[in-house]
């Protein structure tokens, strides 16, 4: 597997700073300015991406009102095919919408639904795919992206460990290896009991792939977990206002909020560093008020080193007290008065 991923200019690697996308998903509440608002608000958050969605209610779904086609959860009450009608971004913004996203620094992506959403998003050449949890399993379409060579980004939120080995298993027959897997709950909002970020790690290991999180919880906590963990993607559903309505704003992150999350995985990622025992400048300066030997009664010539009279205390100007015993008993050289640093040639 390629551990060295680009999606525009930006690199994904184990070393790399975490890669965070926002998902307008129907945030757009069927809104062209709106779309690209919500594009301007992403760029100022200080994400990587902003990634949309491409299909149509026909090319998802069928007209249906059985039973098995009625649509779960914060949707309840509608079919699929009415919910997708509602939900889906027009292609006929998609152009534009990159060429938006682009020129604020922003990378735009798409997860197609079917083929004809891939050939469609080839010839606007988006620069990598994004495979949705419930479409782990559609094998044709994985093989279809794969194809372009372009990075897939996969989530795994209804898969157990045989989809994603066949999912993975496809990418590679059709020589492409630049995956991404994301754990994911597909619920909405996600329970954060349900989560196991521990998977992350394990995931990277398992598939020798870069990992990350596309996550459905409320707030910011498991985004910040994720990076602590190894996750090197990040992706949060991002609308506007909440109060506006829509059928993803429930679990959607607003402005304000996405940029305090993206602030907060930038300072843990920070806070992570590297591996290293040496001492900064900042560090050797602290340690000088660690503790050492001092003379802590005043002493005359001759006079014997006691538990009394020399004692480990701030500051660490002083002899290491490792040897504290290996002095008591011994006489003083000199005289030495109350606070002085103890050293190797007071010591007769």
């Amino acid at each position: 597997m390629n551990q060295e991923i680009w999606i525009d200019d930006k690199k994904i690697s184990k070393d790399s700073p975490a890669y965070i996308i926002a998902e307008m998903s129907a945030n757009h509440n069927m809104d062209f300015n709106r779309a690209k608002e919500i594009i301007d608000a992403v760029a100022a958050s200080g994400a990587d991406a902003v990634k949309i969605q491409t299909y149509r209610a026909d090319t998802i779904t069928i007209d249906c009102d059985r039973e098995e086609f009625k649509a779960k959860g914060l949707w309840e009450g509608r079919t699929l095919y009415e919910l997708y009608s509602k939900a889906y971004t027009p292609w006929e913004w998609q152009e534009e919408l990159l060429e938006y996203a682009n020129r604020k620094g922003l990378a735009l992506f798409s997860s197609p639904f079917d083929l004809t959403a891939v050939d469609f998003l080839e010839n606007l050449k988006v620069p990598a795919y994004k495979v949705a949890s419930f479409e782990i399993n559609d094998i044709p379409l994985i093989r279809r992206i794969a194809k372009t060579g372009k990075p897939v980004i996969i989530s795994t939120g209804i898969a157990n460990l045989g989809d994603i080995e066949l999912a993975l298993k496809t990418c590679k027959e059709e020589g492409n290896e630049n995956i991404i897997l994301l754990k994911c709950v597909s619920a909405y909002p996600a329970p954060f009991e349900d989560t196991n970020l521990k998977v992350i790690p394990n995931m990277q290991e398992t598939f020798e792939c870069i990992c990350g999180l596309s996550d459905h919880s409320l707030g910011a906590e498991l985004a910040i977990a994720s990076t602590a963990l190894g996750g090197k993607i990040i992706e949060k559903h991002f609308t506007l206002r909440r109060s506006d309505g829509g059928e993803d704003a429930a679990f959607s992150m607003e402005p304000e909020e996405f940029a305090d999350m993206v602030r907060q995985v930038r300072n843990v990622e920070k806070a992570l560093g590297k591996v290293a025992y040496d001492l900064n400048e900042k560090q050797m300066e602290s340690r000088k008020n660690s503790r050492s030997l001092f003379v802590v009664k005043e002493i005359q010539k001759g006079e014997l080193f006691t538990e009394e009279n020399v004692k480990s205390i701030r500051p660490g100007n002083g002899m290491h007290t490792k040897y504290w015993q290996e002095i008591l008993g011994k006489k003083s050289k000199c005289h030495l008065e109350k606070g002085t640093p103890m050293d190797w040639n007071y010591i007769e």
